[in-house]
């Protein structure tokens, strides 16, 4: 065996180099430890076989006069300096992708090719006995020429690897980059590219995201900040619009109750006065939806109080709050002008204190009531407790049941804030379903909605009417 290891050291050199390069492409990237492994065995048969056949990769070729010995013993001494920078650059990248996943790839291209850079070096100097010194120099003028022209290549290369080191970003984080917002789907030598809102690609330099002013949205990962602004005329008193906005923070459950949601004022002027309610959501995904929603409360809120924006408004129409009311309701969408007259005069208004129950599991109204102002929250049955469903604001109905069938209230109605409620008597309610079909006929769906979203939470399934489950039918009504 020794003896045939001294004849073909080049034959089993190669053998080992491709049956190394066979293994790694054959077992899982999933089996780091058996890849390492195995990779560090090859290594060290191959070094055992170069010793074994008296080559020493320290050392230029003993065979000064046999030219092919010669030629074979350089060879295999350059390949081990080659062989031995790739394990030790495959062993350095499995640690670091193990600790830091995606982002540590750009650190172990850089130190891969310093590593690679170090053996060819060290193979020039060892193996081939070349002058070293001089071969440093000139490569040290030609880094520097090389260095000017590339400038603002490397500051791209040198900033990645300070941001995949300190990484205030990864893949998959929503930042936003001196404004430029966007998901982080790359982080290479030169760049970062985000996937913006529109669905563009967005490269910046990494050079230049090192220095700009970044916020990521992503981190915490279980904390978000979400928020509106509202620009109010300056007439209007600011307590009226706090309030109204702070029952906007009330009314939109998915928000965190710490930390606690706020109302602040921005900034004023004389013609208006800015304002901004703001709280967190504990999924990034769930943003969007929340910020669409406070911003349909806030306008809901604020209408009821009162506040103008512009000239077409109920005031100026000369309608009552019962008859700018019956505008929003879904359900009464169909009437008439007229219609809608005649009912808002037989609207009867009744005032809740915060936290009383409106309405009870299995209890039973002679009135539909619609919230003027305030927040309701809507809590439905599961066993012997009961579990919040939605929340509830002006323009809403409750007590629906009863007008198509003999229901009973399926969930129970309890003021979170001081609320003002407008009760219709449902005698005149189902002289309307008598004469308009329309009626009826969203008042089924409204039902129907409110049963399955019932039986949908209590399952813990997602409703399959829309998303957004029980608040849905209480946004149709």
């Amino acid at each position: 065996m020794f003896a045939f290891i001294q004849s073909y050291p080049l034959l089993i050199g190669i053998s080992l180099i491709a049956l190394d390069l066979l293994l790694w492409q054959m077992i899982p990237v999933e089996r780091r430890a058996w890849r390492i492994g195995l990779r560090l065995g090859v290594f060290l048969l191959f070094t055992g076989v170069l010793i074994s056949a008296g080559i020493s990769p320290l050392q230029p070729a003993p065979w000064a006069d046999d030219v092919a010995r010669n030629l074979l013993a350089t060879v295999l001494g350059i390949s081990w300096w080659l062989f031995a920078a790739r394990t030790i650059t495959v062993v350095i990248g499995v640690v670091l992708v193990a600790r830091s996943s995606h982002t540590g790839r750009l650190l172990q291209d850089v130190l891969g090719a310093v590593i690679f850079l170090v053996a060819i070096v060290a193979a020039a100097a060892y193996v081939l006995q070349l002058p070293v010194k001089g071969l440093l120099a000139t490569s040290g003028v030609m880094a520097i020429v090389i260095g000017l022209a590339l400038q603002s290549t490397l500051s791209d290369v040198f900033s990645g690897i300070v941001l995949n080191t300190t990484r205030p970003y990864q893949i998959g984080d929503s930042i936003s980059i001196d404004g430029t917002e966007g998901k982080v789907i790359d982080i290479d030598w030169r760049a970062t590219r985000l996937l913006t809102g529109n669905g563009s690609l967005a490269v910046i330099p990494n050079s230049v995201a090192a220095k700009a002013k970044l916020l990521n949205f992503s981190q915490p990962n279980d904390i978000h900040g979400v928020s509106i602004t509202v620009v109010v005329p300056a007439k209007v008193r600011p307590r009226r619009v706090l309030d109204a906005l702070e029952k906007t923070l009330q009314g939109t459950r998915l928000l965190l109750a710490t930390p606690k949601p706020k109302v602040t004022i921005k900034s004023s002027s004389l013609e208006s006065v800015e304002y901004e309610a703001s709280g967190f959501v504990s999924s990034m995904s769930q943003k969007s939806e929340v910020r669409n929603q406070m911003f349909d409360l806030a306008h809901r809120h604020l209408e009821a109080t009162g506040v103008v924006w512009n000239a077409d408004t109920p005031s100026s129409l000369g309608w009552s709050r019962q008859r700018a009311l019956l505008e929003d309701v879904r359900i009464f969408r169909s009437l008439s002008s007229d219609e809608k007259d005649n009912l808002s005069q037989r609207m009867t208004s009744v005032e809740y204190l915060a936290d009383q129950v409106i309405l009870g599991v299995g209890d039973s109204s002679d009135y539909l009531l619609v919230i003027g102002t305030g927040v309701v929250s809507a809590s439905i049955r599961d066993g012997d407790k009961l579990i919040e469903a939605g929340r509830m604001g002006p323009g809403e109905v409750l007590a629906a049941e009863g007008l198509l069938d003999d229901e009973q209230s399926i969930a129970e109605f309890r003021s979170l804030t001081s609320c003002l409620l407008y009760r219709i008597d449902k005698d005149n309610v189902r002289s309307c379903l008598e004469e308009r079909h329309e009626v009826k006929t969203a008042l089924t769906k409204l039902q129907r909605v409110r049963l399955q979203t019932n039986q949908s939470l209590l399952e813990q399934k997602p409703a399959a009417i829309k998303k957004g489950g029980f608040l849905s039918w209480l946004h149709k009504s």
